[in-house]
């Protein structure tokens, strides 16, 4: 993104303008849930301990519009110096286990001390309260402790472990709901309030759809013998001539005929959730598919109202055109993948302002805002603090 574009974009406030963020979480969850605030306007200050850089997946895309800062927090002068921003500041995140934040006195009963007003989330595993609060966990964790993982690859196959953090990332979208809600409220009664989120809970959004489809079988959903898990035709995925899959989601019936007519198998209309014939009708366009590469099928389906798509790689989803036209992806001055803005506001449009932050980057600047010489400053370089 050229430098001039960036400019521009400063000059529009954006929803979150003026909202302090500060941000002690590391890894995922809680360094997207800043980035999204971030992305609409939001201050954000993301703060770590310097001992941490070499264990911390640093994924520097997600700091975007931040700044960054390290600081040691089991330090006292640390800590005052976060008590300092504290005083300033609008929210609070931490991803640490649970009792971490009480055993360094920055908890939220700690904050409210200096700031009434403070918003505090606290992202964990399994949430603050229960029997699993203190138990490490990670996304394929998550996943296999809620059903969901079992849900997941083939059947008579184990369970394919999704090869991108999903629990994390929902936990993270809930992260974001949960401040913007507490901020709302306190606009409304001039309150703060903490905030839970729990990842494992967080994966309750899908239940909804599971508990329909049980009551609609008597059962829960099972590997690869879904409506929507390869148990029909009309919703699965096909290997084509050339080793590419094509990916069917035929749901409703006027789609499906329309492909059945695309294929010329007028029988096959009346068969779509046929359970008779449901493994022949699955083995029939399995057969045909493979007869051509993917490009055939791209090129004869392009234009019709049909839910059917290539399964494309990594390399090429990047090169979609919807990509590019809806700014999903983008690319930074040194060619680097970018995400674009998802959440598309008319007035207060998010933005990219400013490219990522290196790891402790801002800490110069961020001390010397809170009135520490350039003495003070070198100090705490030298006793680790910072």
């Amino acid at each position: 993104m050229a430098t001039g574009r960036l400019e521009e974009i400063k000059k529009n406030k954006a929803s979150l303008h003026k909202i302090k963020v500060l941000d002690l979480s590391r890894l995922l969850p809680g360094p997207l849930c800043s980035m999204i605030l971030a992305d609409h306007g939001a201050d954000v200050l993301a703060i770590e301990d310097r001992r941490y850089k070499k264990e911390n997946q640093f994924v520097q895309a997600l700091y975007r519009n931040k700044k960054h800062m390290t600081l040691n927090l089991k330090d006292k002068t640390g800590r005052q110096v976060f008590l300092k921003l504290v005083k300033e500041a609008d929210v609070v995140i931490e991803g640490f286990r649970p009792g971490v934040v009480q055993n360094l006195n920055i908890s939220y009963k700690d904050l409210l001390k200096v700031n009434r007003k403070i918003i505090y989330c606290s992202i964990s595993g399994y949430g603050q309260t229960g029997s699993m609060k203190v138990i490490a966990g990670h996304d394929v964790n998550y996943l296999s402790l809620t059903g969901l993982l079992d849900l997941m690859g083939s059947a008579n196959q184990p369970p394919a472990i999704p090869g991108i953090q999903v629990a994390d990332i929902v936990g993270s979208l809930n992260a974001v709901a949960g401040i913007l809600l507490a901020l709302f409220h306190r606009q409304q009664t001039g309150q703060g309030q903490y905030i839970d989120i729990s990842i494992t809970d967080s994966l309750s959004c899908f239940f909804p759809v599971l508990e329909f489809f049980r009551q609609q079988t008597n059962c829960f959903p099972q590997r690869s013998n879904t409506m929507l898990s390869h148990r029909y035709a009309c919703y699965n995925t096909y290997e084509t001539k050339d080793g590419r899959y094509l990916a069917v989601g035929a749901v409703e019936h006027s789609f499906w005929k329309e492909i059945c007519l695309a294929l010329e198998l007028p029988e096959m209309i009346p068969l779509q959730y046929d359970e008779k014939h449901r493994q022949q009708v699955k083995e029939k366009l399995q057969t045909i598919f493979l007869s051509k590469p993917l490009l055939h099928w791209e090129e004869m389906f392009k234009d019709l109202d049909v839910c059917v798509s290539p399964v494309k790689t990594l390399d090429e989803a990047v090169q979609t055109k919807l990509f590019k036209e809806r700014q999903i992806l983008m690319k930074d001055e040194k060619e680097n993948f970018i995400q674009g803005i998802p959440i598309k506001l008319s007035q207060t449009p998010g933005r990219v302002a400013s490219l990522p932050v290196d790891f402790g980057q801002s800490t110069t600047q961020i001390l010397g805002d809170l009135g520490y010489s350039q003495e003070q400053i070198q100090d705490m370089y030298d006793q680790g603090i910072i």
